[in-house]
């Protein structure tokens, strides 16, 4: 499961998984953003939010989680991935490849820096 919020204004999505993820947590997410995407063309930004990264809850999950990237990483300009998990370095470095988004990892409970580096700050 996971937990969201949009921020309209700043057209920013922070995304804090509770548990393993399912794969209508995918389906959930994207109806509330498409909207806001077809509306304004792009997402200045998603923050994922997790001290430690719960994983999937099964393989149609990991599916559905791929096919959400790919549906909308090219409408999504920057990616901030807020967590202690070493998952982060590893999602900055790999998803690099194949986003063209970009990706930054903050240590956790950084929120903060992520929400300005999204809006264009330091």
């Amino acid at each position: 499961m996971i937990d969201f919020e949009f921020d309209a204004a700043r057209s920013l999505v922070v995304i804090r998984p509770q548990s393993r993820l399912q794969a209508g947590d995918f389906d959930t997410l994207a109806n509330a953003v498409d909207p806001q995407i077809e509306a304004a063309g792009s997402l200045a930004g998603i923050i994922i939010d997790a001290p430690s990264f719960p994983g999937w809850a099964d393989f149609a999950a990991l599916i559905r989680h791929f096919r959400f990237v790919r549906d909308h990483q090219k409408r999504v300009k920057k990616v901030a991935v807020v967590t202690d998990s070493p998952i982060g370095d590893l999602a900055e470095h790999l998803a690099s490849h194949f986003m063209s988004a970009q990706i930054r990892h903050f240590p956790g409970g950084h929120l903060e820096s992520a929400r300005q580096w999204i809006a264009g700050g330091s």
